[in-house]
């Protein structure tokens, strides 16, 4: 299951098609993280999407879709492969809080987002109010929190804030009017530097959008790996394990297979080989140049690490892109699709066009052709891969078919990859 353009503090159920819940039918399933401040993953919006035209759905269908995919997820599967430790927000509408499915989701890890006009009639409120003794919390968005619905205000915790709706003048003024209430707000649809400033600047509680996905890009910047991490290989290395454990943890930080990479592919370092993958780097460096190297590192970096959200972007999407290529690709060449995914986020963590990146690599062609273009062998993985984080279903469907890779797999490769780097506790 795939799909996900944005992680809020929710669940968006955008369930299309008269799907049902026969075994041809195909859901994709994708996350996006909501972040506080300093840009640290408190929650996820989970993106479900059937591959029907949404067009076409009548609501009974798409709730019915919708209320089997997220029990079968969420309750039977168990959230901690998915989640982790956060919080996620699920969006429903009226229908959908009356229903009985309700009940059966595991209510401390989940936001019931209300969506669309809403009138707080009795029938309403005391649904809430059962609701919320079993342990669930409610967020409204901006629109609904208004005097009329004071007693729904009163059921809530969280206001979502949508950017895009909100001129640039209004929103300090919008943003004081919401703290005379005791509720969270979360600002979501930032899509760029300057308005996640603006947004701490109101003292919003936490922020979801695009931005923290393909941040803006300004100036050179430095990324670092996180210390733990160097210091648990370096540990490792000193203990002579085997390579493919010292591998697993290169996997874990984006940051450590950069600079990685682009020092033994340095001038300096006199290879006349071109580095094929992680492991190949690691086994011409050798372990005692590896210790020596992990520990200036340790040294000669700060404290301050890649925000996570981006991080675990990154490496989501690096393990997504090696599954979705593992039976179409060479197996001497499947960690190129890894560092291919992994590295797709440079641009954007280190704040620099992504040429400008490649500068200061020597990668071979044809992962460069697909950082740059998404062409070559490996463009097409990472294409889908992107889809699959986007909730592209349309997008997700040409490129599978243009593989030859059944949307099944696409699924199976998805839940996978989050299930992978949950366990990596990224």
């Amino acid at each position: 299951m795939s799909s996900s353009a944005s992680l809020k503090h929710s669940f968006n159920l955008n369930f299309g098609g008269d799907t049902g819940d026969q075994p041809g039918d195909q859901v994709f399933i994708g996350r996006q993280p909501i972040v506080d401040a300093q840009q640290k993953i408190i929650g996820y919006e989970l993106l479900f999407r059937s591959n029907a035209e949404e067009n076409n759905a009548q609501i009974s269908d798409d709730f019915s879709a919708g209320a089997q995919v997220l029990i079968n997820t969420l309750s039977n599967m168990g959230t901690g492969w998915l989640l982790g430790d956060k919080t996620a927000f699920l969006n429903v509408n009226q229908a959908m809080l009356s229903s009985e499915f309700m009940e059966l989701l595991p209510a401390q890890r989940i936001v019931l987002e209300i969506q669309g006009e809403i009138t707080p009639t009795p029938e309403l409120l005391q649904r809430m109010q059962a609701l919320k003794a079993l342990g669930f919390t409610f967020a409204l968005h901006s629109p609904q929190v208004q005097a009329a619905n004071l007693e729904l205000i009163k059921l809530a915790s969280y206001v979502k804030v949508d950017l895009l709706h909100v001129p640039k003048q209004q929103l300090e003024e919008l943003s004081i009017a919401l703290k005379q209430y005791p509720l969270k707000m979360i600002a979501e649809k930032v899509e760029s530097l300057a308005e996640f400033k603006r947004c701490k600047e109101y003292k919003f509680d936490y922020f979801q959008g695009y931005y923290f996905a393909h941040p803006e890009i300004l100036s050179a910047k430095v990324i670092n790996p996180s210390h733990a991490l160097v210091l648990d290989i370096l540990n490792k290395v000193r203990g002579n394990q085997d390579i493919a454990e010292i591998e697993r943890g290169f996997k874990r930080d984006v940051a450590l297979s950069f600079k990685l990479l682009r020092y033994i592919n340095s001038v300096g370092f006199g290879l006349s080989c071109e580095i094929q993958s992680i492991r190949h780097a690691l086994s011409i460096l050798g372990y005692q140049q590896l210790y020596r190297w992990l520990t200036l590192l340790i040294v000669t970096t700060n404290e301050n690490s890649t925000p996570s959200a981006l991080m675990k972007t990154a490496i989501t999407r690096g393990r997504l892109t090696e599954l979705l290529g593992q039976d179409l690709i060479d197996r001497s060449e499947r960690d190129n699709l890894f560092i291919v995914g992994i590295f797709s986020l440079l641009d954007a963590m280190l704040e620099m066009p992504m040429d400008k990146v490649l500068e200061k690599l020597t990668l071979p062609e044809n992962i460069a052709d697909a950082l740059l273009n998404r062409d070559g062998i490996y463009g097409p993985f990472l294409s889908l891969a992107e889809a699959c984080e986007g909730a592209e279903i349309q997008r997700i469907n040409e490129l599978a078919t243009s593989l030859a890779i059944d949307p099944n797999t696409v699924n199976e490769a998805h839940l996978k990859a989050l299930a992978w780097v949950e366990e990596l506790g990224v």
